[in-house]
C-alpha cells in the first residue's frame, strides 16, 4: 500500500516536471529579449541591439521547422522554434521604427533595391527583386521588407526541402544547419572581444543568461534523446559561451590594452 501509495504520488509530479521543462524549453529562449525590448521601447534607441541576432535565429529556426517534416522531433522544440520567430519579429518591428524615427537622412531603403528619391515623392520608381542593393542588406527602412525576405527565405528552403524531403542525408545535413547557425550565435561577440582585447561595454548578465539557458537546452536535448546534431550543437554553444566569460574574466584581471574605441552597449549575441 505504501509503495501503490508513493507511485500514485511520483507520477503527477513527474508529469509537472516534464510539462515545466517542456515550458521552459518553449519560452526560455526568448526571456533575455523581453527586457531588451521594454528598454528599446522606453529609451528609443536601438543602437545597443544587433538587428543580426535576428537575422541569425530567423534563418536557424526556419530551417529547425523545415528539418521537423523530415524528422518528427519533440513538439516542444518545435514550438520554440515558432516562439522564436515571432519573437524576432516584433524585434525586428520595433528597432526598425526607432532607427527609422531617429534618422535625419530621408533617404528609404527596400528590400527590392535602396531608394534614390526623397521620400516626400508620391510616385516613386517600380522596383523588382533584381535590383536587390546587397550593400543595404538587412539595413531596409520598413518592417515589411524584413517579412517580404523572411517570407522568400522560406519559400526557397521550403520548395527545396520539399524536392529532397525523401533524402536522408538532405535531412540530416539540415538538422545540422539549423543548429549549427543558432550555435554559432555568440562568436561575433567573442571575435570582438578578441580584436578589442576588452569586454567592456556588453552584458555580463546576459550571457550569463544565456550559459544558462543553453546548459539547461543541451541537457534537455540529450535526456529526450533529440537527434544528434541538436545534442552536438548545443554543446558547442555553451563552450562558446564559456568561451565569452573566460574572456571577461580575462580581460578584466590581466587587461591587454587601453580601450581607445566607444564601448558598445550590448552584447553582440545577447542584445
Amino acid at each position: 500500500m505504501e509503495a501503490g501509495g508513493l507511485e500514485w504520488l511520483l507520477v503527477p509530479v513527474q508529469q509537472l516536471v516534464s510539462w515545466g521543462a517542456a515550458g521552459a524549453m518553449v519560452f526560455g529562449g526568448v526571456v533575455p529579449y523581453i527586457p531588451q525590448y521594454r528598454d528599446i521601447r522606453r529609451t528609443q534607441n536601438a543602437e545597443g541591439f544587433s538587428t543580426y541576432v535576428c537575422l541569425v535565429l530567423l534563418v536557424a529556426n526556419i530551417l529547425r521547422i523545415l528539418f521537423w517534416f523530415g524528422r518528427r522531433f519533440e513538439s516542444p522544440l518545435l514550438w520554440q522554434s515558432i516562439i522564436m520567430i515571432i519573437t524576432m519579429l516584433l524585434m525586428l518591428k520595433l528597432c526598425t521604427e526607432v532607427r527609422v524615427s531617429n534618422e535625419l537622412n530621408i533617404k528609404r531603403r527596400s528590400f527590392a533595391a535602396a531608394d534614390s528619391k526623397d521620400e516626400e515623392i508620391k510616385a516613386p520608381p517600380k522596383r523588382s527583386y533584381l535590383d536587390f542593393d546587397l550593400n543595404y542588406f538587412w539595413h531596409w527602412s520598413k518592417f515589411t521588407d524584413y517579412v517580404q525576405c523572411v517570407l522568400t527565405f522560406t519559400c526557397v528552403t521550403g520548395y527545396i526541402t520539399y524536392l529532397w524531403l525523401d533524402s536522408s542525408l538532405f535531412v540530416e545535413t539540415l538538422g545540422f544547419l539549423a543548429v549549427f547557425t543558432e550555435a554559432m550565435l555568440g562568436v561575433p561577440q567573442l571575435y570582438r572581444n578578441y580584436q578589442n582585447r576588452s569586454t567592456e561595454g556588453m552584458s555580463v548578465k546576459m550571457v550569463l543568461m544565456w550559459t544558462s539557458g543553453d546548459t539547461f537546452k543541451t541537457v534537455y536535448f540529450i535526456l529526450n534523446q533529440a537527434p544528434f546534431q541538436f545534442s552536438i550543437c548545443g554543446l558547442l554553444q555553451v563552450f562558446v559561451d564559456i568561451a565569452i566569460l573566460l574572456q571577461v574574466y580575462l580581460y578584466s584581471y590581466y587587461p591587454q590594452k587601453p580601450v581607445s574605441h566607444a564601448a558598445h552597449p550590448a552584447s553582440t549575441k545577447a542584445l
